[in-house]
């Protein structure tokens, strides 16, 4: 490879950066162009000794080569895709009363629409991570984000509490697509180095979601009625999925380069394979997608490091739904405020997020800076973790703060207060577990966060039925501390 690599590199500087055309990058996997098909490959080209296809210098085709503008642009959008989903969890809690009007529902059957969407989240994801490695990340995100975002158009037209249910949890099970195929995503198109601030931009937006969703629901759904909050974050989804349909390509190395194998064993009528399709040589289809859809249960029950930050980040998150099931409680049946203003107690939770990213950026920026100057130091996920041992500590002080303090005889501002630093730390702990999972687990990214999310859904769905057991005593919620 070194004597050809060089012979490339001397060859690329004698000509302009290639680039492919923009219809064959979006609809054609297999593209190539002359300098492709005439790249020297390692092997003879027999079925015995293959070509064995592999990126070339310059590689117009390769993820990491665009331009950094490019790949921020679509970092961009896979976030807003996250988002949108996020939002899509606790906007509909804000509208609580005139849902549970207009049907004549219980709170219990209410919190059953919050709980069935978060244990979508624990379903798609199982699918959606490993198809993506079988199959490539955009046929698998754009098809379940379409689904998602029509699931959420028929949400705003449910004509009974059973359908709304239902379509919650359909909905939640497609939206749960960007939780996996979005981090997979950045794993195509970011080298380590550089992925660490892509990651917490990409994580802050199933943070800023939830926390955003009461106040934005709050104030749709007293204007225009609670359809209206299904109705927006259904036009929300249809601007994302239009809007990644015409920009976001094909990320997965190993499906472009499988692609581009047998485009050129036509072309040159002899065998091209690529490295991983020659890896999984011998073994059937159906085997391959029982092996993809095996594999994030594998991650999660032989890997002890993974099990176990999934069931911390579990914990946590299940704690987090807690609070948006118990808010309106606490800020609207006890302090009687409206269902627009009792959403603007999430902004303490909003703030502490905020300051949470700004630190994490810091850290990240420091503890990635060394690299950048030795090209040949070995990449160590667990630079990632440190920042996380603060939010440990962080999560139950705000947790106590807040269980003593949302009594209606104190002031609001006290308990709200409370939800900054279990913001900070939730964030800090959510940022360090996702960049140590993307980066110990590169090109299996996508099935580990399967796998983190699966779980972690299981206890947001479970943590808000709770809510009326702490309706009366805020003891309760201080265990979310263990």
């Amino acid at each position: 490879f070194t004597a050809n690599a060089q012979m490339d590199a001397h060859e690329s500087h004698l000509r302009p950066n290639r680039r492919a055309p923009y219809l064959s990058l979006m609809l054609d996997n297999g593209w190539v162009d002359g300098d492709i098909i005439n790249h020297r490959y390692p092997g003879s080209g027999t079925d015995e000794d293959p070509f064995i296809i592999g990126w070339t210098h310059n590689d117009p085709r390769d993820p990491m080569q665009f331009s950094q503008a490019v790949r921020w642009a679509w970092t961009g959008l896979v976030s807003l895709a996250t988002f949108t989903v996020a939002l899509a969890t606790s906007a509909y809690t804000a509208a609580s009363r005139q849902v549970m009007a207009t049907f004549s529902a219980t709170k219990l059957v209410f919190e059953l629409g919050l709980s069935a969407f978060i244990l979508g989240f624990a379903v798609g994801p199982l699918l959606w991570g490993p198809l993506s490695e079988l199959h490539g990340r955009r046929v698998v995100f754009l098809c379940t984000y379409l689904a998602f975002t029509l699931l959420t158009a028929g949400c705003a037209a449910a004509p009974t509490i059973q359908g709304l249910v239902i379509m919650r949890f359909l909905a939640g099970a497609f939206g749960s697509s960007p939780l996996t195929i979005a981090g997979g995503i950045l794993a195509d198109i970011w080298p380590n180095e550089q992925r660490g601030l892509a990651m917490i931009f990409f994580s802050s937006a199933p943070l800023f979601g939830p926390s955003l969703g009461p106040v934005i629901g709050g104030f749709i759904g007293e204007a225009a009625g609670w359809r209206w909050v299904q109705g927006f974050l259904a036009i929300l989804g249809g601007i994302c999925c239009l809007s990644m349909t015409i920009i976001i390509p094909e990320t997965f190395a190993p499906t472009l380069l499988s692609r581009r194998a047998e485009r050129i064993s036509r072309i040159q009528g002899q065998v091209y394979i690529s490295k991983l399709a020659k890896d999984r040589q011998g073994k059937a289809l159906r085997e391959s997608i029982k092996e993809a859809l095996v594999r994030p249960w594998v991650l999660l029950f032989y890997e002890p490091i993974v099990l176990l930050l999934t069931i911390y980040m579990a914990i946590l998150y299940g704690t987090l739904y807690l609070f948006f099931a118990a808010f309106p409680i606490v800020y609207q049946e006890h302090r009687g405020w409206s269902q627009d203003i009792g959403g603007l107690a999430f902004l303490g939770l909003a703030v502490g997020i905020a300051f949470g990213i700004l630190v994490a950026l810091y850290v990240t920026i420091r503890s990635t800076r060394p690299s950048k100057h030795n090209s040949d130091e070995v990449w160590n996920p667990e630079i990632r973790l440190p920042m996380s041992l603060v939010g440990c500590v962080a999560i139950p002080v705000g947790l106590f703060w807040f269980a003593w303090t949302n009594d209606p005889s104190l002031h609001w501002l006290i308990s709200v207060a409370a939800q900054v630093p279990f913001g900070f730390g939730f964030v800090l702990v959510y940022i360090s577990i996702q960049n140590y999972l993307v980066d110990a687990y590169t090109i299996y990214s996508a099935s580990v966060l399967a796998a983190n999310a699966m779980l972690r859904s299981i206890f947001g769905a479970t943590f808000p039925l709770f809510t009326s057991m702490i309706a009366n005593t805020s003891v309760l919620l201080a265990f979310g501390c263990v």
